[in-house]
């Protein structure tokens, strides 16, 4: 693990108590690394009516983006039960909408990366539409 992605790993790490989850028990955290290296924390926040759930990595792009980055280059996800813990579909095409096809998943637990894939390698064949230009 390069230092970069200890940082971001120890970043998620501090957010994940505070993850706000008083129906699942399941604490997620997710730490996203913009293109000018500034990182963006996020956890998740769950809602008694769980289609108005905040997923860790939604909550880290709002970050990034009121923050005025709009590209991922890479991406931390751990969950507080320390097993593998993939981002929900829903997730991966948010991750893919600031994201290359290169951009880095590393799916950790608290102490290291389990798994490191590509954005194309977790969302393969991902919902595309050209951007417009806004000049």
């Amino acid at each position: 693990m390069n230092e970069l992605t200890n940082t971001m790993l120890k970043a998620a790490k501090l957010a994940l108590p505070y993850a706000y989850v008083p129906y699942s028990n399941f604490r997620v955290a997710a730490c996203l690394r913009g293109s000018d290296n500034r990182l963006f924390v996020g956890v998740n926040v769950e809602n008694c009516s769980y289609g108005l759930t905040l997923c860790a990595e939604a909550s880290a792009i709002g970050q990034m983006i009121t923050a005025g980055e709009q590209q991922i280059l890479d991406v931390v996800v751990l969950a507080q039960n320390n097993e593998l813990c993939t981002p929900c579909g829903a997730c991966r095409q948010r991750l893919f909408e600031f994201s290359s096809p290169e951009t880095r998943v590393f799916l950790c637990n608290q102490h290291e990366i389990l798994q490191t894939l590509s954005l194309d390698e977790l969302l393969p064949l991902a919902f595309r539409l050209k951007k417009p230009n806004h000049e």
